[in-house]
């Protein structure tokens, strides 16, 4: 059986696919196809696009993202001189996979691993595809009293893979932290989807 999942995996290299077409790359059986499918999305192996396709889960992809997303959260956080992070969803929480603190003795401090709801903040808004047009959202002491943050989605194709951020005390990034950084945010997002071969 796991000789079945990983061929799963492997036809899923290749792009979204549906049901069939994933049971016919895989050689698999329709039946059994469906069932490890489904396993494999419950543990964030494999996951579902916009049009219900089966895709590689942000899991698989997490050991490569970090790697990815570093260099441009690097970038991200000189250019706004914040505190910048990487979350990924894991079911109805987000996890901090990469963080890059800001050099500023007040900041935001957010360790990698760190398990978060989505229902709050930025990053959280985008990891429920709630990002709007302008291609980035922006939080106001939501999750934590006196920071904001703002976020932009990592996109492979239609489907939301994680959420750049950036976060820092009021004082310095406003009630409207947006208009100060969200083209940052979204170059950041951006770069990272180039490094995944996601752009």
């Amino acid at each position: 059986m796991l000789d079945k999942a990983i061929a799963l995996l492997d036809a899923l290299e290749a792009g979204p696919l549906s049901l069939n077409d994933l049971a016919d790359a895989s050689e698999v059986p329709r039946a059994t196809a469906h069932r490890l499918a489904a396993a494999l999305e419950v543990h964030g192996m494999v996951a579902r696009d916009d049009e219900g396709r089966f895709i590689l889960g942000t899991r698989l992809a997490q050991r490569s993202l970090d790697v990815a997303a570093r260099p441009a959260l690097e970038v991200l956080r000189d250019a706004t001189g914040e505190s910048a992070q990487l979350y990924v969803r894991r079911g109805n929480k987000r996890v901090c996979v990469v963080s890059l603190e800001s050099p500023h003795g007040l900041r935001t401090i957010v360790p990698v691993g760190a398990v978060m709801p989505l229902k709050l903040g930025s990053a959280g808004h985008v990891l429920r595809g709630q990002a709007p047009a302008k291609g980035w959202t922006q939080s106001v002491e939501e999750r934590e009293r006196g920071v904001s943050s703002v976020s932009a989605p990592v996109m492979d194709g239609s489907h939301v893979m994680a959420a750049v951020s950036v976060s820092g005390p009021i004082d310095r990034t406003t009630r409207q932290p947006g208009r100060k950084y969200g083209d940052a945010v979204v170059a950041a997002a951006r770069h990272v989807e180039e490094a995944m071969g996601w752009g």
